[in-house]
Parts: C-alpha cells; structure tokens; sequence
C-alpha cells in the first residue's frame, strides 16, 4: 500500500512519467522488472509509455518484466491497447520477451506471451528461438508450451543446429523424445543435419549421453553416412566414452569400424588421441586396421605416442603389434614423434619393442634421429638406452650438428660449442683428429675459420 500511495504522489506531481535515469530507464521500466505490479498498474493507467527502451540492451518494460519471470507485470503490459505493436519486439541481441521468458525458463510468461499472440519461432541475430533456449535448459513446461503453439523443433540457428541437437548434446532425455516427435511429425524427411554435417546422434555421442543414445537409435531414420565422415563413433571415442562407442557398434554394426574422416582419421584414431584403452579394444576386436594412416601419414600408435597417451601407447604395442617403421609425411617415426613432444615413457616403451637396429638411426625428413631429438628435449634415460643400442653419436642433422651439439638452445651456441670440443686437449690421433675436422667443418666454414689447427692450443687466424 505505500509503495502505490508514493506511485499515486509521483503521478499527481511529475511532469512527464517517461523520465529516464542514466540508463535509460522509466519508472515503468523499474516497476515492471522488480515485479511491482501495483505501481505498473497506476503508471499505466496514467498513460506512461511501455514501447520506450533503455540504453544498453535495448529493451522495453515487457522484456525486463520476461526476463525476469514477474508474470503479474508482464500481464498488465500485454493487456495494454496497442502491445501488439511491442509484443515482438527485438533487443540488440535481436531477443524477444518470448526469448528472454523462455531463457529464464518462466513458464507462465511463455504461456501469456504466446496466447497473446508472440511469434514462437521467432529469431535473434544467431538464428536462436525461444525453443532452442528451453531446449538447452531442459525446461520442459516452456517446450510443451512453445510446441503447443506452433513453434518448429527443426528450426535451424545460424550454424544449422536444431533444439534437437541441443538437447541431444546437454543430455535431457525425456525432452529429445518430445522434440523427436514433433520433427517427426512436421517432416519426417528432414535428416536433422546442421551446417557441418552432424546429427543429433553425432552430439549426444561427443559428449556421450548413452540414453539421450538409446533414443536416437531406436528410429532407423538416422543414419550417419548421410552426415559428416567423422562418425558418430569417431565422436564417442575421441572423447573416451567406450560406453556410447559400444552402442554405436551394436547399432551399426563393424562395418563403422574403418570409416575415414576426411582426414583419413579411422576411429581407432580417435581412440588413440583419447587414450581410452576400452575404446581401443572396442574397435580392435572389430578387427580395425591397426595400421591405417591419416593424411598426416600417421598410424595410431603415432597418434598415441605425439600426444603422450603412454596406456594407449603400452596396449597397441602389446596387443595389436603395430608395424614401428611406419613414418609420417616428415619422416618421422612413433619413436620421433615420442621424443619430440617430450614423452620420455612412450618412447621407452616403443624403445622395448624395436627390434630392427635401423629404426634407432632412422632419420626424418631434417635428417634427426631420435637421439637428436631426444638430447634436444634433455629426455636423459631415453639417451641412454638410444646409445646402448648403438645409436650413432657423430650423425649429423642438416644443420651439421651431431646429437651432442642438438642440446643447444639455438644455432648460435651450438656452433660456439663446437668450437669449443674442436680445440679441446689432448688431441686424437691424426686418423681421429681428421675425422673431428670433418665433422665441424660446416659450422667452422660458416664462422669463416679454417678447419684446421695449428701445433699451438688456440685455432689458426682466420
């Protein structure tokens, strides 16, 4: 009661009831969006304007009172004469009072705004309707509402998705059947695909809703071919659900098993970039290919070794007997690859499983063999069994260093270095001592010094 007698006061003595604060805002703004009905009431019975909007989101009274779910206010807005003029009117974000309603899940403002003629498949700038808000909360009483009047659940947002996808990537079960539905019976043609090719099924499958799953597989129409090549399959195991991955199998069989992406990644890729030691039997027992390769040129255990995935790594080495000469398109090994991200375990492990003596001085296409790479990365008990299996310490790269100059930091002081342990004493014998010379002679070239040295302790003038 005093809050309407100071309302009543303010009406009788101001000028004009559509002054505006800092904001923007009127006092019918205010009112409306702390749910003071009473003074709405009186603020509109003295015509104060309900279309004026603040500054910042644009919004009138009807989308403060929506977005913050106070129905009584909202009702005296939209009983007004002319709110149809008002009703759908966009914010900066292109959102309605419909949208904002359903974004705080108000269930009774939906149902007010959509009996009093709100568009339900109305859209904001990213193509988002109220029903992909409610979709996405998993607000149920705001999807029936907004299915009841109309409102399409295979309405495409600006990347193509559905609220079909929403609800299918957030898990809400009960209402992905309801949504199902509805597509169903609006066009039982339409192969729910967003603007990449995926489907519901790909969505609940990446984040790995096993029963969001279940719904999705028991209607024949969705079939992933007709979508991207990264498959439902390849989705559940990149992310390491073996638990989606097993139903997926069931579903569509082992023939999924060696489908590529198109990238050449196989599902047992992305098991191995997952690290899931599940998945990989999954697929495995499937008789996947343990040696395909992508367009990288790289294997599974490739993938598991660069990514650091040591159980990945132990479980194909142990269980599938992947082929260890495999090399990239820069020619580069499992066990480059190990060393080169720093995963000193699964290059040990890759290390026990080599029995070819070529493979420990396999060159890539910048002429490195592991132990280059693994001095470079200080991966110290890597070296160590590199060089009892008779790695070859004075291999040079193509920058002329050895395996002992990689350790430098940067070319710089590799070569100060080797000038260094080219004057070093005492001297090999002559045979020794011309192959040193041989060996730095390109770092010594380029520092415009003579290869070779005088009888004294210091290099020759250049």
């Amino acid at each position: 009661m005093v809050t309407v007698k100071l309302c009543v006061c303010c009406v009788r003595q101001l000028v004009s009831l559509d002054v505006k604060d800092i904001e923007g805002r009127t006092a019918l703004h205010l009112a409306a969006q702390r749910g003071f009905a009473p003074c709405v009431e009186v603020l509109l019975k003295h015509q104060a304007s309900y279309t004026l909007k603040e500054h910042k989101h644009k919004w009138t009274a009807l989308h403060a009172a929506a977005a913050e779910g106070q129905m009584d206010s909202l009702l005296l807005l939209v009983n007004q004469e002319h709110s149809a003029d008002i009703i759908d009117s966009p914010d900066t974000k292109g959102q309605t009072a419909l949208m904002l309603a359903a974004l705080g899940s108000h269930t009774d403002c939906v149902h007010i705004l959509l009996e009093k003629g709100a568009k339900s498949d109305a859209a904001d700038t990213k193509g988002f309707t109220a029903l992909h808000r409610a979709a996405m909360l998993g607000c149920e009483g705001c999807v029936f509402a907004l299915l009841e009047h109309g409102a399409s659940a295979l309405y495409r947002d600006s990347q193509g998705r559905t609220p079909l996808h929403l609800a299918a990537s957030l898990g809400h079960t009960a209402l992905l059947r309801t949504l199902l539905k509805a597509a169903l019976k609006s066009d039982p043609l339409d192969s729910i695909l967003d603007y990449r090719g995926y489907m519901p099924v790909h969505w609940a499958a990446y984040h790995g809703h096993e029963e969001c799953l279940h719904i999705l597989l028991e209607n024949k129409h969705f079939n992933y071919q007709e979508g991207n090549l990264f498959t439902p399959l390849h989705c559940a195991l990149v992310n390491g659900h073996d638990g989606p991955a097993g139903l997926l199998l069931k579903a569509f069989g082992p023939d999924i098993v060696n489908v590529c992406d198109s990238k050449g990644r196989t599902p047992l890729h992305a098991a191995a970039y997952s690290g899931n030691v599940a998945g990989l039997q999954l697929v495995i027992d499937q008789e996947a290919e343990i040696n395909s390769v992508d367009q990288r040129g790289c294997s599974p255990l490739m993938v598991a070794a660069e990514r650091g995935q040591t159980s990945a790594v132990e479980f194909l080495l142990h269980k599938a007997k992947p082929d260890l000469s495999l090399v990239d398109i820069s020619n580069n090994t499992a066990l480059h690859l190990a060393c080169s991200k720093g995963h000193e375990m699964c290059a040990l492990l890759i290390l026990g499983e080599i029995s070819d003596c070529s493979l420990i001085n396999a060159t890539n296409g910048a002429l490195q063999m592991p132990l280059h790479i693994a001095a470079r990365n200080g991966l110290a008990t890597v070296v160590q069994v590199l060089l009892s299996r008779g790695a070859a310490v004075m291999a040079v790269d193509e920058e002329g260093h050895t395996p002992a100059l990689a350790c430098a930091p940067n070319k710089n002081v590799a070569e100060c270095l080797a000038l260094i342990l080219s004057t070093m004493k005492p001297f090999p014998p002559k045979e020794a001592s011309n192959g040193t010379t041989s060996l730095f002679s390109p770092i010594l070239k380029t520092c415009a010094i003579p290869a070779s040295c005088g009888s004294s302790d210091s290099l020759c003038q250049a």
